[in-house]
């Protein structure tokens, strides 16, 4: 037997983590009870029995309770918000879609202006305002009553989804740490808190973060068996958010249609659920459309039932979704791949219950991550973002993988050391654990450094902007000219403008895509519909703007020119270099030590170009 204080360390995680010495003397059901001794009764009953023999595992002078987390709920949250505030201040933006699409109307909502993307208008209504307002709301009210910097309020909407995202991971873990043990939980605590994945999602302005925030959520209240709840954050997940989020809640319907066989609860649910969230959805986007519109709907049709979709916007093999997966979960997200082979040799090798949940076997509890790589994976147009819902779920996947070797090994252990029973597996597994979340972390790290490093510095570079607002050559009255040109894609947004008088503007290059234009001035902006605007991604030449008019330029000098895709820096007669700051040059860098940094060997195998914000030295039209 092991010492007491070894016992204690482990007493909370649930008896169904116990690996059991012997071979148990009939086979065991779903619900980790004797088929032929099992007492005739109601569901209900089944499981508070059960519940109550878990309890009683617990010495009673200990006082424990065998679902309290070793590492408490508040202390969770502590680090979970500490790690989301990180992501909100260091992370930069990934997606050029969460720019145009979603700062940039955010944008016009609260300061008057921005761009508009062919999604916003009335013709198409892809997009959801009313999903905006809910981040806009608390940003409008702090510019009107206390008109601070653009910047400012960037970052606030930023920590606001930091924090939003932090209590869902403090709902989740309860539920992780209730559902499928202690141990488990902690090891997705910790993977948690070091992906990159996370890092990147948590505080991005996307539906399909929204979407993780709520999907999640709904999750772990079906972890818990509260039905009712799931459905309605999955309702929000999928109406507020992605409408394509609902298939996260597709495993919860079907469990508790055909296992609980609790269709009033459903019914119920789903109508309060879809007339609270619908109903005020549709209003207020008809409000700002001009016309009756349901974006969700409409969306749905764009991407499954018009002849080009999102294929359009180009195509990706499978591969794409592996190498992104392991960028973000490193070994985590390889060991999630394997988990469903893992748990068939866990059940074969290892003489434990056949279910070692609470609640649900693994075969259901975990179908959401695996229905959501099946669906996507085989899609042609692939994105990161379209991850993003199930990210938590590859942490879990990837903790429970790690629980399912410690599992394993300990029983191989067993049989050729003959070791005695009564010892928990985790008293001589725990180094396996430990080696994962080491080599994790180190991973994540290192790949959250490389982001910044290698990535950060269009977002860096517009706060320059900052400083010449300072300087006597400022004129408030005067609209200046941003322009940008084949970097069009790394533009962070206007909120990085240091007043409303500032303006970008796309001067012409290689790309032969449909580009963003700014709503008009006036009322009912939202509502007019311009000719400009196709869901084709065709190039239209009203995008563009006079390169002579120009008053500052972001460009990116990486030594590769065209006619349309000058060297603007080296034009000394119209620009002088404000800032310049290093960016990757991924043709020129080595694959492995570009997405990892390795002290003293990354700098070299890399090479950077100069990322410049270039101003006017004099006016062509001699102002």
């Amino acid at each position: 037997m092991s010492p007491p204080s070894a016992r204690a360390r482990y007493i909370a995680n649930k008896a169904d983590n116990q690996i059991l010495p012997k071979k148990p003397p009939k086979r065991l059901g779903l619900n980790g009870n004797n088929k032929d001794a099992a007492p005739a009764g109601n569901k209900k009953e089944k499981e508070s029995k059960k519940r109550k023999q878990i309890t009683s595992s617990v010495p009673e002078a200990s006082n424990a309770n065998p679902i309290t987390p070793s590492v408490g709920l508040d202390t969770a949250f502590k680090t979970f918000v500490s790690a989301r505030l990180c992501s909100a201040i260091w992370a930069y933006i990934a997606d050029c879609d969460e720019t145009f699409n979603y700062w940039e109307p955010l944008h016009y909502i609260i300061n008057g202006h921005g761009l508009q993307t062919w999604e916003y208008s009335p013709e198409f209504g892809l997009r959801s305002y009313t999903y905006l307002l809910l981040q806009g709301v608390p940003g409008y009210f702090y510019q009107k009553i206390f008109n601070p910097s653009p910047i400012l309020i960037f970052y606030m909407v930023r920590c606001m989804l930091g924090f939003g995202c932090a209590v869902m991971e403090r709902f989740m873990y309860k539920s992780i740490c209730q559902e499928f043990g202690i141990h488990i939980g902690r090891l997705w605590l910790i993977f948690q808190l070091f992906s990159v994945g996370m890092f990147v999602s948590s505080t991005a302005l996307l539906p399909s973060s929204f979407s993780m925030y709520f999907g999640c959520s709904a999750l772990a209240a079906w972890w818990q068996q509260h039905y009712s709840l799931a459905i309605f954050f999955t309702a929000i997940s999928a109406l507020l958010g992605w409408p394509f989020a609902a298939l996260i809640g597709v495993p919860l319907v079907l469990e508790l249609l055909l296992r609980q066989r609790d269709w009033k609860t459903f019914v119920q649910w789903t109508l309060i659920s879809g007339a609270t969230v619908a109903i005020p959805m549709i209003a207020i986007d008809t409000s700002y459309f001009g016309k009756l519109t349901f974006a969700p709907l409409n969306i749905v049709w764009y991407n499954v039932f018009t002849s080009h979709g999102p294929n359009i916007f180009g195509t990706e093999p499978i591969s794409y979704y592996i190498v992104n997966g392991f960028l973000n979960f490193n070994i985590i997200w390889l060991l999630a791949l394997q988990l469903p082979i893992m748990l068939v040799m866990d059940y074969l090798i290892v003489p434990a219950k056949s279910k070692s949940t609470l609640n649900f076997p693994h075969y259901i509890s975990l179908a959401p991550l695996y229905l959501w790589l099946l669906v996507f994976f085989a899609q042609p147009h692939k994105e990161e973002r379209f991850l993003f819902p199930v990210y938590p779920l590859i942490s879990l996947c990837g903790a429970i993988t790690v629980d399912v070797y410690q599992r394993i090994f300990f029983r191989f252990k067993m049989l050729i050391f003959k070791i005695k029973a009564g010892v928990h597996y985790l008293d001589h597994t725990m180094f396996i654990a430990i080696i994962v979340m080491v080599a994790s972390t180190l991973l994540g790290l290192s790949r959250v450094f490389s982001l910044y490093r290698n990535y950060h510095a269009p977002m860096d570079l517009m706060l320059e902007l900052n400083q010449f607002k300072a300087t006597p050559q400022y004129n408030p009255n005067q609209i200046y000219n941003v322009c940008i040109g084949k970097d069009w894609h790394r533009y962070p947004g206007s909120f990085f403008f240091p007043a409303r008088n500032f303006r970008l503007r796309f001067l012409k290059s290689e790309f032969r895509g449909m580009l963003p234009a700014y709503y008009v001035d006036g009322p009912n902006a939202t509502q007019v519909v311009h000719p400009y605007f196709n869901d084709l991604n065709q190039e239209n030449e009203h995008m563009y703007f006079d390169y002579d008019r120009c008053d500052f330029l972001v460009d990116f000098d990486e030594g590769k020119y065209t006619a349309l895709e000058p060297s603007y820096s080296k034009r000394t007669k119209d620009w002088s270099i404000m800032k310049s700051l290093p960016f990757l040059i991924p043709e020129k860098s080595h694959q492995l030590l570009r997405a990892f940094y390795v002290p003293f060997l990354t700098d070299n195998h890399i090479q950077y170009g100069d990322f410049n914000l270039l101003k006017r030295k004099t006016k062509r039209n001699g102002r």
